[in-house]
This record gives structure tokens, sequence and C-alpha cells, in this order.
């Protein structure tokens, strides 16, 4: 544990800045171990745990924080200890979710906005050119993600949804980080897996070294309204498929074929894009929406539901 918390510290310093008051919840799973070595008393960092018991029973909650329910507990304790931050790790460690000081929960992509523009920035600064960092993200994690990245003078490289997926583009490209709208990020320094703690900490370093709120803070980070993933289950996936195609269609509307469908605004209207995928397990279609304002997420969003839903038998 010396060993890993050290080397954890190696890649994010988090003994600068101001100090922090974080609630963790471990979710009676791994963090409730590595948390206590990782975020230790040396640390400017007053860390208020919350099922740090390791029970394989789950007794409090299931160990998903990307379940919305599971962090109810974490954010009531984010506003009753006034604290800074929240972090929600799921049973092994290796997803983190992030709760802002409002109780609000900060979405996956936000996050990995976040942390790739400081891998970008600690790449540049130990002697990479920054054209030539590449960062991994998903087609369906925020826009914000690839502009973030591009900013930077990066190059964002998107992959379909999977961790098989982004792990072999993350070697293809030797990507310094990639990260998933699941909670899942990945680090090339940390042989290239995924690591909820890494996540959390540059989280809590980047709050340390600025005078702002969370919120505050990730605002240039978090741009677009989304829907968040709205599954329908249909009788025909192709079928289904087949009718979003021709909707965009008719509405003038370019369809990019990737892991499903891709649809994009039209050139001068009100920025927004769509991703219609099936599962890969279930006869579901999975729907993301993302736009500039919350009534054209949501026209778009309700246009193509009643599009999928024309041949849903559940949902």
């Amino acid at each position: 544990m010396g060993d890993y918390a050290a080397h954890l510290h190696s890649l994010v310093d988090l003994r600068g800045g101001r100090p922090l008051r974080v609630v963790v919840d471990a979710g009676n799973g791994m963090a409730g171990h590595t948390v206590p070595h990782v975020l230790g008393e040396d640390l400017p960092v007053e860390v208020i745990p919350l099922y740090f018991e390791l029970d394989g029973t789950f007794p409090n909650h299931e160990a998903n924080p990307l379940d919305p329910a599971n962090v109810v507990d974490l954010q009531k304790a984010v506003l009753e200890h006034s604290a800074d931050a929240g972090l929600a790790f799921d049973g092994d460690a290796d997803r983190c979710f992030v709760i802002d000081e409002r109780g609000e929960v900060v979405s996956a992509s936000t996050i990995t906005a976040l942390v790739a523009d400081r891998e970008i920035a600690r790449a540049v600064a130990a002697g990479t050119p920054a054209s030539e960092v590449a960062v991994v993200h998903n087609l369906i994690s925020s826009r914000s993600v690839p502009e973030t990245i591009l900013a930077a003078g990066a190059r964002p490289v998107r992959t379909r949804v999977g961790h098989s997926y982004i792990k072999a583009e993350m070697a293809q490209h030797n990507a310094i980080f990639g990260g998933e709208h699941s909670g899942h990020y990945y680090f090339r320094d940390f042989w290239f897996a995924d690591t909820g703690m890494l996540a959390g900490m540059h989280v809590l370093a980047a709050l340390a070294a600025s005078s702002e709120p969370l919120s505050a803070l990730l605002a240039q980070y978090d741009k677009y309204e989304a829907s968040g993933e709205i599954n329908s289950g249909v009788a025909d996936v192709s079928e289904t498929l087949a009718r979003v195609t021709d909707w965009a269609a008719e509405a003038g509307l370019e369809v990019e074929n990737s892991d499903g469908l891709i649809v994009d605004s039209a050139p001068g209207a009100t920025v927004w894009w769509a991703s219609a995928r099936p599962s890969n397990t279930e006869p579901f279609v999975r729907l993301n929406v993302e736009a500039a304002d919350t009534a054209t997420m949501e026209q778009v969003r309700d246009e193509i539901l009643q599009v999928i839903r024309m041949g849903t038998v559940s949902s």
C-alpha cells in the first residue's frame, strides 16, 4: 500500500494549495482500504468517511455510483458537512464519481475534460509537444471533451463504448489518458489501466489550487445540456436504427455509422448531436442527446425517442 500511494502521489501532488474537506463514500468496497493510505493525515485533506468497512454484502447500498440512488447518502453528507467535494467509488474502486459542493453529481465527461487538461499540461511540462499528446474518449462523451483536448493543442481519439476498445486505442496511440462516461479513467502512467483513485486525486488537486468552489471550477468543462443515456427495449434493433436514419435523412442531416448512429445538427442551427446505439447484450437501443441549450436538447431527444419507440416493447 505504501508503494501504491507513493506512485499515485508521484503523478498528482496534493501537498500544495488550500486545505479541503472531502466526503468519501467507499460503498463498503476497496476504497475503504485504499483511501486512508492515499489521502492520509500528512495531506491537507480532511476525509469524512462513509461506509469504509469492507463488507461484500454491501449493507448500505450497491457499490455502483452510476445509479443515482447510490450517491444520495454522499450528497446529503456533502451538504451536512459543508464539504468542498464528495467522491464515490464502486466496489473495486476503479470507478470514481464526483459530487460538487452543492451536492450535485458531476458528469463523468466533465471530469474527463478536467483530467485531460491536467494530463496534457503535465506531459508538456515534461517536454512532450502538445501535438504529440493523445487523449482517448468514447463516442458518447460530451463534445466538451474533444474541444478541451483540441484547445490544449493535443489530439483527441474517439472510440466506441467499452473498456476493451478504449484500452486498445490507448495502447495504439500511446495515449496519456482516456475517459469514459461510465466513470472509468485510464492513465498511461498507471499501466494504461483504469483507476478511480487517480482521477479523484486530480479533481482534489485542481480544487486545492483554485480559490473557486468546485462547481465554478468545472463550469468551463460543462458547456452543454445532456439527456443522459435513455434505454428503449425494441422488437428489432436494426429496423429501429434504420428508422432513425430515415428520420435524419428526411431532415437533411448527416448520419455517421459508428457503434450505432451519430447524428449532428445542421450547419447554422443550434448545436446538438445524438447517438443511438444498440446494446451488446439485450434488444435495447441506447439514446444520448447533447445540445447547446435545454430546449433544443429536449426537442431533439423527444423527436428521436418517438421514432425509436414506434417499435418499443419495453423501456
